[in-house]
């Protein structure tokens, strides 16, 4: 993945995530698969931190769900 489009891909999830609900219309599964896909690429620390907070706040709307 080439950087441009891995920092597109992670601008697009931190929009999205801090926008959706446990019960949204697309499953938190996508999600978690679109997080896992750019966590596999080469990160720069910066972007390996904003992955991270990612990972942490998709895991919260995961276990809200659960209860």
């Amino acid at each position: 993945m080439n950087h441009r489009q891995l920092e597109k891909d992670i601008e697009h999830l931190e929009h999205v995530i801090s926008h959706i609900s446990a019960e949204d219309r697309i499953p938190l599964s996508y999600w978690r698969n679109r997080i896992a896909s750019v966590s596999g690429a080469v990160l720069v620390p910066a972007q390996a931190n904003r992955v991270k907070r990612l990972d942490a706040a998709l895991s919260a709307l995961e276990q809200r769900r659960k209860v």
